[in-house]
């Protein structure tokens, strides 16, 4: 049986298994034939929906019952927090996959490797980059520093190991880069930085350039805690966006953002949409991962990352879904003043910032100041890693910006909103 005959197969298993025990893809995929076996048959997974079936003590998504492995936090507010579960050996292989595209992201052997992604409060980063470290084809030696750790501190540690290569979100790396310059002045002993979680801008880059001037900046992969390992890194490839789908069990599709018909023509945007073969008891199938891409070399499943579609903003290294600040801002808007909304995400001082674009019914009238001041006191309250991080200086304050309907962005071949505009990447 040939590579493809096997994916094949593969496919067509988990979909008969998940309509037999995952009550939710059931009532999905209730309109489908029995034998139905084709992935594009299949309809996108509905975010809304997926997270109001699968809370953290009932889930109508989950295969059977979770009873041994792992548990993280994925994003959402305090009030409908949404956690990815894993087994033990489904964890296991997700890092041991995404162990095996480290050397291609220029990893060597006898590497001195600081870990500064956050831990604990179930956050996944520390934990997953100790775990495909440890799963990786070459030996390294593990710097468990963490994110939290003072910055002084850090930088003692990394002088003390003579560290070799920073592991941390793009946020992150800049603080510690701007310490190192204000201090040390350089650390001549790294030689690459892996991020993962967020993109790197030029101004950034520049920063890090200061800081560690020997350094190569390498994207450690592509994945998310919800969609799970999707891509690594492409050996020699310059550009940090491009990765390289993980095609043994991984299904990447790009997906015309108006038409939702599948791309395979290089450098024509799509929204990317994940499929995980591996994963059995929380199944991700046609899942809208909330990112858009473009072929670089569709037959070896090659594409460069642009930017973030509409199913949330991720701003630095918080993500904040779309249907929750709606929820915000319609909280803080008895009276309906604001018609709609818009959110804009912008890059500037080295740092990420959230732009909430409202348009007024009633320009001139009532105070729009304290409307925009409860909005982001909610937005706090609702989203603490949000307000944590600005208070850090890991990103900008909450932006509010009062138009007019006719203001807000429209997609100019079907007149529709366009419901988040990722300024980033242009």
């Amino acid at each position: 049986m040939n590579p493809q005959q096997n994916h094949d197969r593969t496919t067509a298993d988990l979909i008969a298994f998940v309509r037999q025990h995952s009550p939710f893809y059931r009532d999905l995929y209730a309109g489908l034939p029995a034998a139905t076996a084709d992935l594009t048959a299949l309809p996108l997974v509905d975010h809304t929906a997926f997270w109001q079936a699968h809370g953290t003590t009932d889930s109508q998504v989950l295969t059977g019952p979770h009873d041994d492995g792992i548990v993280f936090k994925t994003g959402g507010t305090t009030g409908a927090p949404r956690v990815s579960r894993y087994t033990r050996e489904e964890w296991r292989a997700m890092c041991h996959r995404f162990g095996e595209g480290l050397p291609a992201a220029g990893l060597l052997p006898g590497d001195r490797v600081a870990n500064l992604f956050y831990a604990g409060e179930l956050y996944s980063s520390f934990v997953f980059t100790l775990n495909l470290l440890q799963e990786a084809p070459i030996p390294t030696v593990q710097l468990p520093i963490g994110g939290a750790a003072p910055l002084d501190t850090t930088i003692s540690t990394l002088r003390d190991f003579s560290a070799t290569v920073l592991a941390a979100p793009p946020t992150s790396l800049c603080r510690l880069a701007r310490e190192v310059v204000a201090g040390p002045g350089t650390l001549p002993d790294v030689r690459l930085v892996l991020f993962s979680g967020e993109a790197f801008y030029g101004d950034q880059l520049a920063l890090l350039a200061r800081a560690f001037p020997a350094a190569q900046v390498r994207s450690i992969g592509y994945a998310s805690v919800d969609a799970g390992v999707l891509a690594g890194p492409v050996s020699g490839e310059s550009d940090a966006r491009i990765h390289q789908v993980f095609t043994t069990d991984k299904i990447v599709e790009l997906l015309d953002p108006v038409t939702g018909e599948p791309i395979v023509e290089p450098g024509r945007p799509g929204r990317v949409v994940a499929t995980d073969l591996a994963r059995r008891l929380m199944p991700v199938i046609r899942y809208p991962v909330g990112d858009l891409a473009e072929w670089t070399d569709f037959p070896r499943r090659r594409f460069r990352l642009l930017g973030r579609s509409e199913e949330g903003a991720r701003v630095g290294p918080v993500t904040i879904y779309l249907e929750d600040l709606r929820a915000v801002v319609a909280a803080a808007d008895p009276h309906h003043r604001v018609a709609d909304l818009q959110i804009v995400l912008r890059h500037r001082d080295e740092l990420d910032e959230l732009v909430l674009r409202l348009a007024d019914t009633t320009p001139g009238e009532g105070d729009r100041q304290a409307l925009a001041h409860d909005i982001a006191h909610r937005l706090t309250t609702t989203r603490p890693m949000f307000d944590d991080h600005v208070r850090r200086g890991l990103i900008h304050p909450l932006a509010v910006e009062w138009v007019t309907a006719a203001d807000l962005t429209v997609n100019p071949r079907t007149g529709k909103l366009v419901r988040l505009l990722d300024e980033r990447m242009g």
